[in-house]
């Protein structure tokens, strides 16, 4: 797996420093997408282009980007609406950004708008009635300016995915229901944005990002305790040590 570059350890410093002070956790699912949301928000993202952090729970790292834009979400928990302040929609039950995130894009598509809409999911959250509904019903409307990304870290909240409810095979299905599919390293920025660059007239693009929960932290590292674990003092240190 491709080393973690500054760009990459100075935002997940940032996610510790931000999130100890707000009272925020989640580390392990905010640490698997870090590269994800630089590739977004480097490189990508146009003024009107809509992103939605679907796992919601992983928010720190996304406010870390708000706040370099100058942007001051409100941080807590959960992202919630603020369009202002670059949150497009209140996310933190699962299963709820992806089919808002359709929807935009089928307004817009009705409208005669421009612009792409973004949403990144979790692999736990794939197991969600409302994903399968939006999974049928955005290539049916031919949602070529929607773009989902899965953060495929193989852990949820309740243990790993396998055990929970196994989803293996969601991209060969997506690509039968009439989605776009690519398949990246989700810790290489340059993948990702070549990715997130791929287009198919009239698909949606499904991109599953294989991740590592808990990235750049050695002992977060595929470890689904950090799904929600506070680290203490030492903890902490050891963190920052590791992200030198």
């Amino acid at each position: 797996m491709k080393k973690l570059n500054e760009r990459s350890k100075q935002v997940r410093r940032d996610t510790l420093k931000l999130s100890k002070a707000h009272g925020g956790y989640h580390y392990g699912g905010s640490f698997s997408i870090v590269e994800i949301l630089i590739a977004l928000y480097d490189r990508i993202l146009q003024p009107e282009d809509k992103f939605i952090l679907s796992k919601g729970h992983a928010c720190w790292p996304l406010y870390v980007l708000l706040k370099e834009r100058g942007l001051n979400p409100k941080l807590e928990g959960h992202p919630s609406l603020d369009e202002r302040e670059g949150v497009h929609f209140t996310t933190g039950s699962e299963g709820h950004g992806f089919p808002a995130g359709a929807g935009m894009a089928l307004a817009r598509k009705i409208q005669g708008r421009n612009g792409q809409i973004y949403v990144l999911i979790g692999d736990g959250e794939c197991q969600e009635g409302t994903t399968w509904e939006s999974l049928l019903t955005a290539p049916h409307r031919k949602l070529d300016n929607l773009t989902v990304i899965v953060d495929w870290n193989l852990f949820q909240g309740a243990g790993a995915v396998k055990d929970t409810l196994p989803i293996d095979g969601l991209g060969s299905i997506a690509r039968t229901l009439g989605w776009a599919v690519v398949a990246v390293d989700g810790h290489d920025t340059e993948e990702i944005h070549t990715a997130l660059n791929y287009f198919e007239k009239d698909k949606p693009l499904l991109i599953i990002a294989h991740t590592v929960k808990g990235r750049g932290v050695s002992y977060m590292e595929g470890r689904g305790e950090w799904h929600a674990k506070y680290p203490d003092p030492e903890h902490e240190k050891r963190a920052f040590e590791d992200l030198k």
